[in-house]
């Protein structure tokens, strides 16, 4: 049994007045986040440093009781002016850590005020958060309904198994979501239902997936490509967008539709690649994957728009915590490996290897093979290998982005048969 955090992600199906209540509520969290901002950029051009989360709340809340221009702030739960608050002394210290070297990615700039029409309509909320049948009940905003049924997650969080942490609302092509963070109890098997089983894949842009098992059978998995598919809708949307006045009812209704064509898009993308990634862990006890400079493949202007609609670097992370969760084992070959130069038969390792030669063929042994299955065999000789591995026994259970601590979260649920709102967890004393 270990205990990993993910999220359940549904699509609510407010009332008007409830979809008023979330857009006052997001505008609250905007206003919180510039307000929070402003008093820090003050404080900096005075003192040389900025207030962290829990001053930002103090001043908060002595000025909403003096200022009568603030009087609206009853209007919304109070949860979304604090985790704003925190969200903006996060992205100051990820701004310090990022001018240091500290951080990884690229580099980050000092936070931003938010525009109402340039930002995405979204705010996060703490406290007592409920699900059932198909229903959530969010802080002051009551039960809201939801399109999917939440009944699976209600029944673990009834049985003691899991606990709601918190709830990120977001508005998405004029469609409102609601993301529960939560906290479960998994059982992690030791060993995989299948175990021995091994397979080695390569990624490319034409076959999403080529691989090679550990009973030589070949394992090809399409990838749909969404953006290529709908790339001539898109390209009209958007011209007929450019076209439209700004801030007229035309152009509102034209930035809704090329909403959800790219709503569309990132929908078709997480489904092929949930059940590619379900499809290999469920089957292999061991994945061989390469460890693809995604973001150096995206500065290439001719490959940029293929890798990013592949969704390379997503497939790795769900076949991190995946893989772990079913006893499994990801295994990552170095990045300089040459798994397409290298022959699979022989071993001979080529100089040079155009992108554009799609067969591989040696010059020792002469084998001749699709490039793809080659290093996808190349890779499979990497399962016994010492190659680097993230499993449930050495790493994460769900490996997180790069340079990015989890925050510490305050849990909306306590476990069965308590209700309220759970202490907040404290960081561990090093």
């Amino acid at each position: 049994m270990a205990t990993v955090r993910l999220a359940y992600r549904f699509a609510l199906d407010p009332t008007a007045i409830q979809e008023r209540a979330l857009r006052s509520h997001a505008g609250a969290a905007r206003f919180a986040w510039n307000w929070g901002l402003h008093q820090c950029r003050q404080r900096y051009a005075a003192e040389r440093k900025w207030y962290s989360a829990s001053e930002l709340h103090r001043l908060w809340n002595a000025a909403k009781k003096t200022d009568p221009a603030l009087g609206w702030w009853a209007e919304n739960s109070k949860c979304v002016y604090q985790e704003a608050f925190r969200n903006l002394d996060r992205a100051l210290r990820d701004f310090v850590k990022s001018k240091r070297g500290e951080r990884k990615g690229k580099k980050l700039g000092f936070p931003r005020f938010k525009k109402r029409r340039k930002r995405k309509n979204s705010f996060r909320l703490t406290g007592t958060v409920r699900c059932g049948g198909s229903t959530v009940q969010l802080p002051r905003l009551g039960v809201i309904a939801t399109h999917e049924p939440t009944w699976r997650l209600a029944g673990r969080i009834a049985a003691g198994n899991a606990r709601i942490l918190s709830a990120t609302v977001t508005k998405t092509a004029q469609r409102w979501y609601v993301s529960l963070t939560v906290e479960e109890e998994r059982d992690i098997p030791d060993r995989h239902a299948r175990p021995g089983t091994a397979i080695g894949i390569d990624l490319g842009v034409r076959t999403l997936i080529t691989g090679v098992d550990s009973a030589g059978t070949l394992v090809t998995v399409p990838g749909p490509r969404p953006l290529r598919t709908t790339l001539r809708r898109l390209r009209r949307a958007s011209r007929a967008h450019s076209r439209k006045r700004p801030g007229s009812g035309r152009r509102r209704r034209s930035a809704a539709r090329l909403a959800r064509l790219h709503a569309r898009i990132a929908s078709v993308r997480a489904d092929a690649l949930h059940k590619a990634t379900t499809m290999l862990a469920e089957r292999y006890e061991t994945v061989v994957a390469e460890d693809l400079n995604v973001a150096g493949m995206t500065r290439n202007r001719k490959l940029a728009r293929a890798v990013a609609d592949q969704g390379f670097g997503t497939l790795r992370r769900m076949l991190g915590y995946k893989t772990a969760w079913r006893g499994g084992t990801l295994v990552t070959a170095d990045r300089f490996y040459p798994s397409s130069k290298k022959c699979s038969g022989c071993g001979a390792v080529k100089t040079k290897l155009a992108l554009s030669e799609r067969i591989y063929t040696c010059e020792r042994c002469g084998l001749v093979t699709d490039r793809d299955v080659n290093a996808a065999r190349n890779l499979l000789s990497l399962a016994a290998s010492g190659a680097e591995r993230l499993n449930a026994r050495e790493g994460a259970l769900r490996p997180g982005t790069a340079g990015h601590a989890p925050p510490n979260l305050e849990p909306g649920t306590r476990k069965r048969g308590k209700t309220g709102t759970a202490a907040r967890q404290q960081a561990a004393a090093a």
